[in-house]
């Protein structure tokens, strides 16, 4: 695997995962500062990005909201963990485009040579264009995780330009060029196999996608998380904050330690790292 640009951000600061938290349970602030023994101020300055919180506070948070201390305390300190993916036996090159305060990932996966497939497309194809690299001039396939537009942006251009016409991605009466994958649907491109797993929850049409080598089999795989799991966090459950939830866990049960994790937003990390760290996800 050739080496990858430095590492964006963490997606999510302490007052995202405590306010996504606070949801799942579901508590308001006011109740929440109550339950915690908190003062209502700090914790709302937490919320606003403004975190002063103790040890002792952030433990009776993460307690009230089930979720892990240890990833909760490093999120809070700026020292939340993030491994250097390692031995994939195929080419995984992040597309990172900026996106309101963020920035937005696809991914390119190829197995050698200038082909690759491509998992979403960025706000917009132009964003796409300027973060392509060189080498890769012809796609085998698209792969899209859910519709919201800073995924899809660059879609119809990239179907265009390509010339494939269709693309793979949750089932949807909205997109006549979608070639649904279901739970457990697996395809095969350019010595890749992809699995589709339907994880619900942040949108109402979500796929995330296991990739693994057909030649190498039990070397580690990648899955394109999308908008499921982020490196610290989760996706905001718009669609439902409890499926989201469901889902994250249930796909983490699925993957070995070793497996990459590449998220929609924010950084690459790994299974082991979320399984320790992840205050959603950690034991």
């Amino acid at each position: 695997m050739p080496p990858l640009t430095a590492q964006p951000a963490l997606e999510d600061e302490l007052g995202d995962v405590l306010e996504k938290a606070a949801r799942n349970v579901p508590l308001s602030l006011e109740s929440l500062a109550a339950a915690a023994n908190l003062d209502p101020g700090r914790l709302k300055d937490a919320f606003d990005y403004r975190p002063d919180l103790t040890l002792a506070e952030l433990s009776r948070l993460a307690s009230v909201l089930n979720l892990n201390e240890v990833g909760l305390t490093a999120l809070a300190q700026g020292r939340y963990p993030l491994p250097e993916p390692a031995g994939l036996p195929f080419a995984l090159h992040p597309l990172r485009m900026p996106f309101g305060v963020g920035v937005a990932n696809a991914y390119l996966l190829s197995s050698g040579g200038d082909s690759a497939l491509l998992f979403d497309t960025g706000a917009s194809h132009a964003e796409l264009h300027r973060a392509w690299p060189e080498h890769i001039q012809r796609l085998e396939a698209v792969f899209v995780t859910h519709y919201e537009a800073e995924h899809v942006g660059g879609l119809d251009v990239v179907l265009r330009e390509s010339e494939l016409g269709l693309f793979h991605g949750p089932p949807s009466g909205r997109w006549p060029q979608c070639r649904g994958l279901g739970e457990g649907q697996t395809v095969e491109y350019a010595g890749l196999v992809i699995t589709a797993f339907s994880t619900p929850g942040h949108a109402d049409e979500h796929n995330c996608y296991l990739i693994k080598s057909s030649a190498r089999p039990q070397a580690p795989a990648v899955l394109i998380s999308g908008d499921l799991i982020f490196a610290g966090s989760l996706g905001g459950g718009y669609f439902c904050c409890q499926r989201q939830l469901k889902h994250s866990r249930r796909i983490m049960d699925l993957l070995p330690d070793d497996t990459v994790i590449a998220p929609g937003h924010g950084p690459l990390t790994t299974a082991a790292n979320e399984r320790r760290f992840n205050p959603f996800l950690s034991a």
